[in-house]
């Protein structure tokens, strides 16, 4: 009997090979969660022929249910120049991935009774009272494209700012030649390298937002944007503390994300994982941010830095309603808030949201989340009510309160294959799933 039990424990532990290494969840065998280890095998098939093929240089993949981890894989290298093996404890650039928790920070405000959803953005930074916005027409012969300013018919709101109908924009994304100078000017544009506006002060920061054109009347339009860094800085303005600090108190230290932050300190560089120098399908230079130092300001759309693991935590603890391991951040209320369509059919999605992420329709988007609208229309795998976002640099998290299934995928990769790599790990998580 002992040899019996002996067997079947060593059947166990080579059902969850790579989980030991890093236990941010319980661990669990794929069967016991309805889930099958053959067919979980076919993502490390894939990822190892992405690898071995000089498509990726290495991957992490997480996959919880019911709370449970079942599947824990490393994959290539960390792309530096000593060949390190990418490992459960590498750390990577998440730049998007940053913004659902920086919205789950503000949403505490919310819930402090310091902040409303319905308060005007001005209220907390007053460089955002009376708005322009940038109107482009175009002259019916010529074809030439002009701008003119025009007031604001609203303010934006902190709703606006938590769904990106605030009428700021991105530089890296916008075709308003206006906001784009005035972003530039204000050094939260840098032509050099993308989603960077580190350099720069917080209060500079926003400040140089604030005083810029919006390129849509708040209220209107989904664009993506600098909403989130915003966001950030309201944090700090209320909470009377750097985001990171605040951030670290009150979501960070209570999830154990001991690897999470917006640096990476020299103690812990050596686990920065990398992209290739070049792009494989482009050949363009991959050029990511210097997360070795303190930046001038903690980007809240895209500075944050971080483990699998660690957003793992903040992915179940969301999937929960707001709390794990005893911890609650938010309450479910809040969560089925956020996690909701705050778009409808009032809101222009000119760009709809699913298309940027997943380039598929079928989505919508909540307070700091792409939410899936039905169980159809999308071409992608997926139940109604999940909610997901990703990073430029290619990592990407989703979390399904139907499948009660929560997935992070984490590489360094920021190329024009991102969305095709989302779509690929979404339908072999899901064609996992046999119960």
């Amino acid at each position: 009997m002992l040899i019996q039990k002996n067997f079947l424990l060593t059947l166990v532990a080579s059902a969850c090979v790579g989980i030991a290494s890093a236990q941010p969840l319980p661990i669990g065998t794929p069967e016991s969660v309805g889930m099958s280890k053959d067919r979980l095998s076919v993502i490390s098939a894939t990822m190892k022929a992405e690898v071995a093929a000089n498509r990726l240089p290495g991957a992490v993949v997480m996959i919880a249910r019911n709370g449970r981890l079942v599947y824990s894989e490393s994959f290539g290298k960390t792309g530096h120049t000593n060949g390190g093996d990418m490992n459960a404890d590498s750390i990577f650039r998440i730049y998007s991935m940053t913004k659902p928790m920086v919205s789950t920070a503000l949403m505490m405000l919310v819930e402090d009774g310091k902040v409303q959803l319905t308060d005007p953005v001005s209220k907390f930074l007053p460089s955002f009272k009376n708005p322009q916005v940038s109107v482009s027409s175009t002259h019916p012969v010529s074809g030439a494209v002009s701008y003119k300013l025009v007031p604001a018919t609203q303010e934006p709101t902190i709703q606006d700012l938590l769904r990106h109908t605030s009428g700021i924009a991105y530089g890296e994304l916008t075709a308003n030649a206006p906001v784009k100078d005035a972003y530039t000017k204000a050094k939260v544009f840098l032509p050099t390298i993308a989603f960077d506006a580190r350099g720069i002060s917080a209060n500079e920061m926003s400040e140089g937002v604030g005083k810029a054109p919006l390129a849509q009347q708040p209220g209107t339009t989904w664009e993506y944007s600098l909403s989130v860094d915003i966001q950030g800085r309201v944090i700090e303005v209320v909470s009377g503390k750097r985001l990171m600090d605040f951030m670290n108190e009150r979501m960070f230290t209570p999830l154990k994300m001991k690897d999470t932050g917006f640096h990476v300190p020299p103690e812990k560089a050596s686990r920065l994982a990398e992209a290739f120098p070049k792009d494989p399908l482009t050949g363009s230079p991959n050029l990511l941010i210097d997360v070795s130092k303190q930046p001038g300001n903690d980007s809240g759309g895209a500075g944050g830095v971080g483990t699998a693991g660690d957003y793992l935590r903040y992915c179940q603890a969301m999937l929960n309603g707001g709390s794990l391991d005893g911890a609650r951040i938010l309450s479910p209320t809040t969560v089925r808030l956020m996690t909701s369509d705050h778009l409808g059919s009032a809101i222009n999605t000119t760009t709809n949201p699913g298309q940027l992420l997943l380039g598929s329709n079928g989505y919508t988007f909540g307070l700091g989340f792409l939410v899936r609208s039905q169980d159809g229309l999308a071409p992608i795998h997926g139940s109604a009510g999940e909610f997901m976002w990703a990073g430029f640099a290619g990592t990407f998290f989703w979390a399904d309160p139907k499948e009660k299934l929560c997935a992070v995928y984490m590489t360094q990769s920021p190329s024009p294959l991102r969305a095709s790599y989302r779509r690929l790990m979404k339908n072999l998580v899901s064609q996992a799933i046999v119960n």
